[in-house]
């Protein structure tokens, strides 16, 4: 009977420790921004060499989208972001001027960012990378752990989802058109 006791003891420790890792792996990835938030500025560089901030898109509506060319989920999502890109760039708004993408690329290859950014037609102007991953000011600026991370940023430069779906922002930025 005493080793069924311990036997016992131990797997309600296990169980313990497995759900304390499970909760504080959901909360080391979880996102350091939620909704509401003010999105912080920063300043980054495409690979022409000429610098852009966040706040240079005042007025408008950013997805910032962190992602890598070796992230497979990232990688399936281009098509979902071409599209989105494609339907929303050139709408016309009712209380905004524009849409645009700024890709965070998670990276350590400028080779491979570049070639996957390419090869998956992400033909929007606004690539930046600072060729450190997660170490990167940025990631850790926006507390981006994992990837995929998305920030929809409103006009005022408030954060107004965390990581939606194509699905929620496609009825965010309809809800915004002209003639809807």
């Amino acid at each position: 009977m005493g080793s069924k006791f311990t036997f016992s003891k131990i797997l309600n420790v296990l169980i313990v420790l497995g759900v304390l890792f499970v909760i504080g792996r959901y909360l080391y990835m979880k996102p350091k921004y939620i909704q509401g938030e003010v999105a912080p500025n920063f300043i980054n560089y495409l690979p022409s060499g000429d610098s852009i901030q966040l706040s240079d898109f005042k007025g408008q509506f950013v997805l910032l989208d962190f992602w890598g060319s070796w992230c497979p989920p990232c990688r399936a999502e281009s098509p979902d972001l071409v599209a989105l890109y494609k339907k929303f760039h050139d709408a016309k708004f009712k209380d905004i001027s524009n849409f645009e993408i700024i890709s965070v690329g998670i990276e350590k290859s400028k080779k491979r960012w570049l070639a996957a950014i390419k090869k998956d037609n992400l033909y929007w102007p606004y690539h930046v990378s600072e060729l450190q991953r997660l170490k990167s000011k940025t990631a850790r600026l926006y507390g981006v752990n994992e990837i995929p991370t998305k920030y929809l940023i409103n006009k005022d430069g408030y954060i107004i989802s965390v990581n939606p779906t194509f699905e929620e922002l496609d009825k965010i930025l309809t809800k915004h058109l002209e003639h809807f």
